[in-house]
């Protein structure tokens, strides 16, 4: 347990059950134009989703939503996510900054569909807070892990889907536990502190070859063993011709920014900013989300020549990076 005592435990605990949020109710119903936005950003070509032919010659009474796009339905949008809240942070949030944990990271997210979506729902959600864990040490700090259940309704209160999500909320490496309100802060002595892991890659099955490879500075890419189609990220079976078997290709290394953001906030402790996270497309064709290096911010373009670099930020973990490509690498 953490230093702030059985009554923090206890008011923590206390949130177990409890309804976390108002009820949210989406903005537009399920629509086509949003649907045909979606399956073009990822790139889905199932007919279902867009053509009415194809979805009635499967059954369906007509088009559907993708399954994946159940959370989309019921977002606020970009501006009130970015709007400060006049009544301030929720009151579990502030209850965990209480305990100094200050900082969060999303680690599951686990989907039950009841039904598909059609053109025309109205979608809500309702989000109950189901289990908020003990204390724990993590990569990235002490912290807990905060459980809750979504439950997504139509308009006729219907449930079409429940997804449980955890949040890690965890006090950032070398930050102080937080004390009860009103009591002040003992006094401590400054210190220098080593600088923070970078968090884990999530490794499971289907992703390891991945990783153990970059270990070794090699960039791989999964190939189909039958149709030959690369792909990425990893994944059990290849999304041209279904099939389970497959084997790797090792990337030149060439390629050239697809896309990019610069991230400014929020900030970990492990990572200098800003930092610059790139979509790079490989020479292979296929694209992997990676850090730049060698370049200032103001300085990356959409379509800039890359070439394969490698973070090395600890004994345990190599990353693949890119910088800009030299007159005699493009």
């Amino acid at each position: 347990m953490s230093g702030n005592g059985e009554e923090y435990e206890a008011r923590l605990q206390a949130w177990v059950g409890r309804p976390y949020g108002a009820p949210r109710v989406g903005q537009d119903p399920v629509n086509v134009p949003m649907i045909r936005h979606w399956v073009e950003a990822m790139e889905d070509g199932n007919p279902v989703y867009l053509d009415e032919e194809a979805a009635r010659a499967t059954g369906r009474d007509g088009v559907v939503a993708p399954a994946s796009m159940m959370q989309a339905w019921t977002m606020r949008g970009y501006a009130a996510s970015v709007r400060a809240d006049p009544a301030g942070p929720d009151e579990l949030t502030e209850l965990l900054a209480e305990g100094g944990y200050t900082s969060v990271v999303a680690t599951d997210s686990e989907f039950e569909f009841h039904r598909e979506l059609v053109p025309g729902d109205r979608v809500s959600v309702e989000e109950t807070v189901e289990s908020i864990s003990p204390e724990k040490r993590t990569a990235l700090g002490a912290g807990r892990f905060v459980s809750t259940v979504k439950t997504y309704r139509d308009g006729a209160g219907e449930v079409v889907a429940t997804q449980r999500w955890r949040l890690l909320r965890f006090r950032p490496a070398g930050k102080p536990a937080g004390k009860p309100a009103g009591k002040p802060a003992e006094k401590t002595t400054e210190k220098t502190e080593p600088k923070a892991l970078r968090p884990r890659p999530a490794i499971n099955l289907d992703n390891a070859f991945w990783f153990e490879a970059a270990r070794e500075h090699r960039l791989v890419i999964q190939r189909c063993a039958d149709c030959k189609s690369l792909r990425h990220p990893p994944g059990p079976c290849c999304p041209q011709c279904g099939s389970f078997d497959w084997d790797t290709v090792q990337a030149s290394g060439d390629g050239h920014v697809h896309s990019y953001v610069v991230n400014h906030h929020p900030r970990h402790p492990a990572f200098d900013y800003p930092l610059v996270v790139a979509v790079i497309e490989l020479a292979e064709g296929t694209r992997l989300i990676a850090n730049m290096t060698g370049v200032a911010p103001q300085d990356v373009e959409v379509g800039m020549p890359v070439v394969l670099d490698w973070i090395d930020p600890d004994p345990d973990l190599s990353l693949p990076a890119f910088r800009p490509a030299g007159p005699k690498e493009r």
